[in-house]
């Protein structure tokens, strides 16, 4: 007799971390409470794909979207909530059921110091980045900060609301509140990124380009559709964002949205992004 289709609430218990490792997907890094994978939606060199393994919930930071188990199951294979429930009732054996531990509330990012960058180690993250540290000293800081007890620092740059997206070689954080980065005096156009490192690859690569333009960071995907009030005023629109499946989403999203957006992701073509260029062609840029 075939056995009874899993329900969805006990489908939302299946260990995440377990179901991307029967599915061939591997965390690059991970600790006791989280897992960091290359997204399983595209093709990435870091890993931006967060998964909580005290909530049993995953975040791509990619593309700003995230869920439950049976989120990434519907989206992973395009499949709908009741053909999910039926894969895992197939492959039931395959997969572990026992509920997660909950934490409420999120860990507490707390900021402690906030200096010019000078630590060794952040100098050398730039290096392998292929960013010069003088260019790196006009936006980004070296922001010490505690989480779950630990003392941390990393490069930061500041959002628009007063928080920081902070990166280091082993880390890719924010401290609320969250927030696009619009970098510039007013001129007439505004070039649109996905992150820092777009922003400061495009200075090394395309110089010339913020002779007219000012710079908008998004630091997150999930601000692309609420960018109206930023980007209205300019008189030319230029998209810089990832050549990746999100990348592509969102310019088609704000290509149709704004007549005057341009597409200008020409410039890293072949390129999953403009940092990715940047290093493969630093030869080019540092003779």
């Amino acid at each position: 007799m075939k056995e009874k289709r899993i329900t969805c609430e006990k489908a939302r218990n299946v260990c995440i971390v377990q179901t991307l490792a029967t599915l061939g997907h591997f965390p690059s890094k991970q600790s006791e409470k989280e897992a960091w994978f290359p997204s399983p939606f595209r093709s990435e060199t870091q890993a931006s794909f967060k998964v909580s393994k005290t909530l049993n919930r995953w975040y791509d930071h990619g593309e700003g979207i995230g869920g439950n188990v049976i989120d990434l199951i519907c989206k992973l294979k395009q499949i709908s909530v009741k053909e999910t429930l039926e894969f895992f009732s197939d492959n039931h054996c395959s997969f572990s059921f026992q509920q997660q531990p909950v934490i409420k509330g999120s860990p507490k990012l707390e900021i402690t110091q906030v200096l010019p960058i000078r630590h060794p180690a952040l100098f050398d993250y730039l290096t392998e980045r292929k960013i010069p540290p003088t260019l790196a000293h006009g936006y980004l800081k070296q922001v010490h900060f505690i989480l779950n007890s630990k003392k941390y620092f990393a490069l930061g740059l500041q959002n628009d609301k007063g928080g920081w997206e902070l990166r280091n070689k082993f880390q890719k954080l924010c401290c609320s509140p969250k927030a696009t980065t619009l970098i510039g005096n007013k001129k007439q156009n505004v070039t649109v990124v996905e992150g820092l490192f777009d922003f400061l690859s495009l200075l090394v690569i395309r110089p010339k380009w913020f002779v007219d333009s000012d710079m908008l960071v998004l630091n997150s995907l999930a601000f692309a559709p609420k960018i109206s009030p930023i980007i209205e005023k300019y008189d030319g629109i230029y998209l810089a964002l990832d050549n990746d499946e999100a990348g592509e989403k969102w310019t088609q999203f704000l290509t149709r949205t704004y007549p005057r957006a341009v597409d200008k992701r020409k410039c890293f073509a072949g390129f999953k992004d403009i940092n990715e260029k940047l290093i493969a062609d630093a030869q080019r840029y540092y003779p």
